[in-house]
């Protein structure tokens, strides 16, 4: 039997069968979004012709802080160099 088509029985299956699902989905989500700030700011960086050094671009790639990244996406608009962004 496949595991799309598992059948889910006791009591105890049932309630954690879609517990995983919904949590791996919630966290998906949350990375997606994540890897679309990193882009953005990366994309308005490079579109302004501001060098993005390998420890900056790190930097930016593993901020989890949603608001750091809306600081940033602002001061990427309007910084002269990618250590603007971090002032």
């Amino acid at each position: 039997m496949s595991p799309k088509t598992w059948p889910v029985y006791s009591p105890f299956a049932k309630e954690h069968f879609g517990r995983g699902k919904t949590v791996g989905r919630a966290e998906g989500r949350a990375e997606g979004r994540a890897e679309g700030r990193v882009r953005v700011i990366l994309i308005v960086l490079s579109a302004r012709g501001i060098e993005v050094s390998d420890s900056a671009r790190a930097r930016i790639e593993t901020c989890t802080d949603a608001r750091q990244f809306e600081e940033w996406l602002e001061r990427a608009l309007v910084v002269r160099s990618v250590d603007e962004l971090f002032d």
